[in-house]
């Protein structure tokens, strides 16, 4: 099993209300419990030890997030990613991207996918605008709540 997927269990594992995960796949079993001092993978043959993952940093109150906020967008607004996995701009390689800086969408468009687990999710926008920004690299994985595009 590769790190990205091994990172994306346990972040999976650490954000949810499951204590124990256990997956056995061609390459070997891993198994990912939930403790308060550490979180434990076993693997046959190894076992390593890997510390609690660090909660995510306190969120900005509103007054704070509009002063860390750059002036030349004041009124920005941000789709966010709502899974743990791996951005991607277009349903395939070779295709069109979903939506690209200075397409204009709406409330329910498709603007990206995001493969969390094997499975292919399809981002809609869960506001309209125009793109102004794509803060992601197709490939690069994601965290729950990370911005992915900043609209106008």
């Amino acid at each position: 099993m590769d790190l990205r997927k091994l990172k994306t269990l346990i972040d999976l594992v650490s954000e949810s209300s499951i204590s124990e995960l256990e997956i056995t796949e061609a390459e070997g079993k891993v198994r990912i419990v939930k403790a308060t001092a550490a979180t434990a993978v076993s693997a046959p043959l190894a076992t390593m030890a890997v510390p609690a993952v660090a909660p995510p940093a306190p969120a900005l109150a509103p007054a704070a997030a509009a002063a860390a906020a750059p002036a030349t967008e004041p009124q920005a607004k941000v789709i966010k990613s709502p899974m743990v996995g791996t951005f991607y701009r277009s349903a395939s390689p070779g295709a069109k991207p979903f939506a690209d800086v200075g397409t204009t969408v709406k409330e329910g468009d498709p603007v990206c996918i995001i493969e969390a687990m094997k499975i292919m999710n399809e981002i809609e926008a869960d506001l309209g605008g125009t793109i102004s920004r794509i803060l992601c690299e197709n490939g690069q994985a994601v965290e729950f709540g990370q911005p992915l595009f900043v609209l106008e």
